[in-house]
């Protein structure tokens, strides 16, 4: 039976990081079977086409060659549609699936650019690529990223309750394309508005971020506006 890590939500938020070299370890066969389950779950709610594969270093080759990376040989292929929205939910089942990841004892790096795109599509001819989540045990356990303070990225109109407080700081987190964190929450009552600048994974960001803000801030707390 596969052992979950004893942490909560918010602990698996704070603990994971960026791991970008792994130990020679091969990971076991009820640890990929849970992987696999979470994954199908996230593809049913999110209507995505997410699938993982095991020992296998098509997608980053080149890297393991320049030391960016090492034993990267485990990897979540992030599939989906072409409708509106699906950067958004591809972001948000990302994050889900990499926090569960880490209650499993796992670390995980969220790819967009840095991988071998032209192999990973043979992978999935019939849907489009849009990343893929690194996976495996790692060396260390990986370092928190720089990140803006809180005044940099929200404001709250009247007395800031405690639930907005709290999705902000663990929103700043979450894991951002380039680390730009280029986010804005702006809250008045029960009400949070949420926006993200313009560019090159603006959505996927976006669906990271509000996974990390709603699991710290509570969704019966809060809705989006």
């Amino acid at each position: 039976m596969v052992k979950e890590v004893m942490m909560t939500l918010r602990e698996a938020m704070e603990k994971r990081h960026m791991v970008r070299k792994y130990k020679d370890e091969v990971i076991p066969q009820d640890v990929v079977k849970a992987l696999e389950e979470r994954i199908q779950e996230c593809n049913q709610k999110y209507s995505l086409y997410f699938f993982l594969k095991t020992e296998d270093g098509a997608a980053f080759a080149e890297l393991i060659d320049k030391l960016i990376t090492k034993n990267a040989k485990n990897y979540i292929v992030l599939a989906g549609d072409e409708k509106e929205g699906v950067e958004e939910r591809v972001g948000y089942a990302s994050a889900d699936i990499m926090l569960y990841a880490q209650t499993l004892g796992l670390n995980t790096w969220w790819v967009g650019a840095s991988f071998n795109k032209e192999a990973v599509a043979k992978l999935s001819p019939e849907h489009p690529v849009y990343g893929v989540i690194s996976i495996g045990y790692g060396e260390t356990q990986g370092t928190p990223h720089a990140s803006k303070e809180d005044f940099e990225v929200c404001s709250y109109e009247g007395t800031v309750p405690d639930w907005f407080k709290e999705g902000v700081e663990y929103a700043l987190m979450a894991p951002t394309a380039y680390n730009r964190q280029s986010f804005y929450l702006k809250g008045k009552g029960n009400e949070v508005q949420f926006t993200y600048k313009e560019g090159e994974f603006q959505g996927i960001d976006s669906g990271l971020v509000k996974y990390h803000f709603e699991a710290a801030a509570g969704k019966e707390n809060f809705h989006w506006v």
